[in-house]
Formats: C-alpha cells, sequence, structure tokens
C-alpha cells in the first residue's frame, strides 16, 4: 500500500524498466520524497528551462534550485581526459532513491544541448575548475 503524499508524485514506472527504488522510498518514513514531486509535466518545464539557460550563473542557480526543491544535485566537471568538446565534460545527477532512469538521463542531456549552444558556459565551467587559471 502506498502512503498518501501531499503533493502529486510521479507515476510508478513499468516493473522491471527502471530502478528507482519508488516504492521503498515511498515506505520508508524518514525518506526524502522531494523528488517524486518531478512528474513527468513538470520535468518537461524544467528540460526546457534547462535548455534554455544563457549563463554560467544562471546554470548555477538552477542547479541550487534543483537541490533546494527536489533533492537532485546535478554535477558538471570536466572529464578525466582532455576537454575538446561538450562531450568531454561529466555530466551526471548523484544516485538517489526516487530518480527515476528516464530522468537521470534527460536532465544531463538537457544540459549537454544547453552547453553545445553556449560554448561560453563550458569555457566558464573549466575556469571554474582552474583549468584557464593564471599561472
Amino acid at each position: 500500500m502506498i502512503p498518501t503524499v501531499p503533493f502529486p508524485i510521479r507515476k510508478e514506472c513499468p516493473p522491471g524498466a527502471c530502478i528507482c527504488e519508488r516504492d521503498r522510498l515511498l515506505d520508508d518514513p524518514n525518506g526524502d520524497l522531494r523528488v517524486l514531486r518531478l512528474t513527468q509535466q513538470e520535468e518537461k518545464k524544467l528540460i526546457e528551462r534547462i535548455e534554455a539557460i544563457g549563463s554560467y550563473a544562471e546554470l548555477k542557480h538552477i542547479g541550487e534550485r534543483m537541490q533546494a526543491q527536489l533533492g537532485i544535485v546535478l554535477r558538471i566537471a570536466p572529464g578525466s581526459r582532455e576537454v575538446r568538446t561538450v562531450r568531454g565534460l561529466t555530466i551526471q545527477l548523484v544516485e538517489q532513491p526516487g530518480l527515476c532512469r528516464k530522468i537521470r538521463q534527460s536532465i544531463p542531456s538537457a544540459v549537454r544541448r544547453c552547453l553545445e549552444k553556449n560554448p561560453e558556459i563550458v569555457y566558464a565551467i573549466l575556469d571554474a575548475h582552474d583549468l584557464f587559471g593564471a599561472d
């Protein structure tokens, strides 16, 4: 039996199609249910918002808001090898119960599309990781 929550939550994934552990999260009385607020409709709005980002400060702000409101932690860092394109960046969401497989793919993909449209944000990310730092 799924407990009642005071807000609309994401629909359950088909059995065997996802590793989100949604039921385990709902059964845990101390579980952080914020991530379940990201319904499919809200996910579409978030993806549109991410793709419309125009600056590094805005990208950081969206990341902070996702963490504060949904408990989702977005990590963007230069990959272990040389960064020649946006594909050289590591963009991932920190694993947590309730985070659907689809969301784990769609948000980093939206960030990647945003970065491809705005190379100045990529330079700011690299600079923030001291790759362009002064000697």
